[in-house]
């Protein structure tokens, strides 16, 4: 199969799950293997070219919630406005400031699929189970300063353990404390931004630093961003609306559905 191929591929698989709850780590776990790309947390090229079209993906948030992002800006000046960016900052630095510090500590991504696959059950069951435990409960739509220091503590989960899913991690926290699911939704998205730029470029930073890697595939990596970046836009869309009616525990049993068989073919 020609590279390209390959690439527009794995892009479309990170464009649509890096924003649903389902983990984008899983499916280009098992993507890759199926394309007999190998395991993929031990390529080489893995680590850099995930993380750079991850950061795609903050192109369709930016678009999605253009109007959102206009409304904070022209509001800048109002207490309201004010606090709801001071939130997102304070969940952005601690989440900055523990992935500094797990890099600094040496901490590594898994080296087998078990793990990934493992967590990537556990995150089903975890949305099965707060939906079942907020059913019949009222949702709030005011984030609060303990609703951002516990999204930030969602980033940092989903960071240690591939296969739970930033956004799912980060809106579970949301509504485990009260946030009803389209505010935690647009929380979590919204925190994406900074989150995956600043990801991406440290990533990319630390490449160039590095004289003794292998080269960058720069075409690989345009192709993956450009095309992550399209099809989350359609992703991103489709759940914002999806949740103004639905809850999320067709995404833990999806997660079933496909954890289950990710697992006898990965293990």
């Amino acid at each position: 199969m020609a590279e390209w191929v390959v690439d527009v591929f794995l892009g479309i698989v990170e464009g649509i799950t890096e924003f649903l709850p389902i983990s984008s780590t899983g499916h280009l776990l098992m993507v890759g293997h199926l394309l007999e790309k190998g395991d993929i947390l031990q390529d080489p090229k893995s680590t850099l070219y995930n993380v750079v079209i991850q950061s795609g993906t903050v192109l369709a948030v930016i678009a999605v919630f253009a109007e959102r992002l206009k409304e904070l800006f022209q509001r800048r000046h109002e207490r309201e406005a004010q606090a709801y960016v001071g939130k997102l900052l304070l969940a952005f630095g601690i989440t900055g400031i523990g992935g500094l510090a797990l890099k600094a500590s040496g901490f590594n991504l898994p080296e087998e699929a078990a793990p990934v696959v493992i967590t990537f059950l556990i995150g089903g069951l975890l949305i099965l189970l707060v939906e079942l435990w907020l059913r019949g409960k009222p949702l709030g739509s005011d984030v609060t300063w303990t609703m951002a220091v516990a999204f930030a503590v969602g980033q940092l989960l989903a960071a240690v353990f591939p296969g739970l899913s930033r956004s799912g991690a980060t809106i579970l926290m949301g509504m485990a404390l009260g946030l009803n699911r389209e505010r935690a939704t647009e929380f979590s998205f919204l925190l994406g931004i900074p989150t995956l730029v600043a990801a991406g470029g440290l990533e990319l930073f630390s490449t160039l630093q590095d004289s003794s890697g292998r080269a960058i595939e720069w075409d690989s990596l345009i192709i993956g961003f450009v095309v992550s970046g399209i099809t989350a836009f359609i992703a991103v869309k489709w759940l914002l609306h999806y949740v103004r009616s639905h809850t999320f525990e067709v995404f833990g049993w999806y997660r079933f559905a496909v954890g289950i068989p990710m697992a006898w073919i990965l293990l």
